[in-house]
């Protein structure tokens, strides 16, 4: 196994005065496997063929490395693509961007306000009622409680769930909650938008209307980061792809170029 050391903690820089920007450097993330001893090595080799690297660090913790030395740039207006197998370090590379996982070396430095789209569900209160939970949803966003108050009543019009919006959300279906999340997630057009795949949200008719409001939001953004299997949708969107294979970038550039170098 490769010894990993340990480096620096997660830095972000951020400020919405400015144009977005994404600047990844040398960045590094890595997950501690515990009680890892009754692990059979045939495991860990399959692990290593199918994800990350598998590897220990400074204190002999065997550890799965999800990204490894990733250095990128991305300026405003661009629509970076996403792709590579599953395990390739494409939905890491998305919460690193969020702020979920904290590099173990190198930084990523935003500037602008990111909106994740990649778990609607997260930060749901199941007690708190859909009013409340626009509020803290809101709050987690970085809005103030007047700029979500403003926004509450085309929110409320958007979910189309009338009085269910004044009871807990413990008593939503998981259409409902969907409808409750995706409509506050996307009430505002934000400076970077990152996403794990397309959405599809509720019931036919109520997809019809999330497919616009979120192309909207997409065309609306100042970057925007897709991770996504169709290769069909990376071109149709996006203006530049990465290719991540064992958490590394294999190749970065325009799209169908990219596409083609994965291909041979």
């Amino acid at each position: 196994m490769t010894v990993f050391a340990e480096y620096s903690p997660y830095q972000v820089a951020a400020n919405s005065a400015v144009r977005p920007r994404i600047v990844m450097r040398d960045m590094t993330i890595d997950y501690p496997i515990y009680s890892s001893q009754g692990r059979s090595l045939k495991k860990l080799v399959f692990s290593t063929a199918t994800g990350g690297q598998i590897g220990r660090d400074a204190s002999d913790r065997v550890i799965v490395r999800g990204l490894d030395g990733v250095t990128l740039t991305i300026e405003a207006g661009e629509r970076v693509g996403l792709i590579g197998h599953n395990g390739a370090g494409k939905t890491t590379l998305l919460r690193a961007l969020c702020g979920v996982y904290a590099p173990s070396r190198g930084t990523v430095d935003i500037t602008g306000r990111a909106t994740s789209l990649i778990d609607l569900s997260l930060g749901i209160q199941d007690e708190a009622t859909g009013y409340e939970n626009i509020r803290l949803r809101g709050l987690m966003m970085g809005l103030t409680r007047e700029q979500t108050d403003e926004l509450t009543p085309s929110i409320e019009e958007f979910t189309e769930l009338g009085p269910y919006l004044a009871v807990p959300v413990r008593t939503y279906s998981s259409g409902m909650r969907l409808r409750l999340a995706f409509a506050v997630s996307t009430a505002i057009s934000p400076e970077i938008l990152l996403m794990d795949e397309w959405l599809s949200v509720g019931d036919a008719a109520f997809r019809k209307k999330a497919e616009r409001r979120l192309r909207q939001v997409v065309d609306n953004s100042g970057i925007l980061v897709i991770a996504s299997h169709s290769l069909e949708l990376i071109e149709r969107l996006c203006t530049r792809a990465v290719w991540l294979d064992q958490g590394c970038v294999r190749a970065d550039g325009k799209v169908k170029d990219v596409t083609e170098v994965r291909k041979r």
